[in-house]
């Protein structure tokens, strides 16, 4: 088993940052893994795993998750307004299991992973990524 820690910055209130590259360089060097998990850590980020071909993906996907749970409004709002981060980040969901062969991940052409921050921008989000 490893375990490593990423360490993001988003610059935006809603973002998807592609950490695929980053990925594939842990499984790398570490050839024997056959499943590599990925953990979001915090109640309003998420991972999504998405086609990163065509750029007006994220943009849509933001948009999508916009209109079914728009900002303000809700019950949380009056802690700390930030209770749509949180509806999105559990639909979304905070994690993916990805299958690991000979150094290399198993995703198909066109999928990539996504860090998904709603509540944003932040200077520290951790990506967890353990290798099995």
């Amino acid at each position: 088993m490893h375990r490593e820690i990423i360490t993001l910055a988003t610059r935006n209130q809603q973002e998807l940052v592609d950490v695929t590259v980053k990925l594939r360089s842990i499984a790398a060097n570490h050839p024997d893994a056959s499943l590599m998990a990925v953990y979001a850590k915090g109640a309003t980020a998420a991972v999504m795993i998405q086609e990163n071909w065509d750029p007006n993906i994220t943009t849509d996907i933001i948009n999508c998750l916009t209109g079914l749970v728009p900002r303000g409004g809700w019950l949380h709002d009056a802690v700390d307004g930030n209770a749509d981060a949180h509806i999105k980040a559990g639909i979304v969901g905070p994690s993916e299991t990805i299958p690991c062969e000979n150094g290399e991940l198993l995703l198909s052409t066109w999928q990539n992973v996504f860090f998904c921050d709603f509540d944003g921008p932040r200077k520290n989000r951790e990506l967890v990524v353990t290798l099995l």
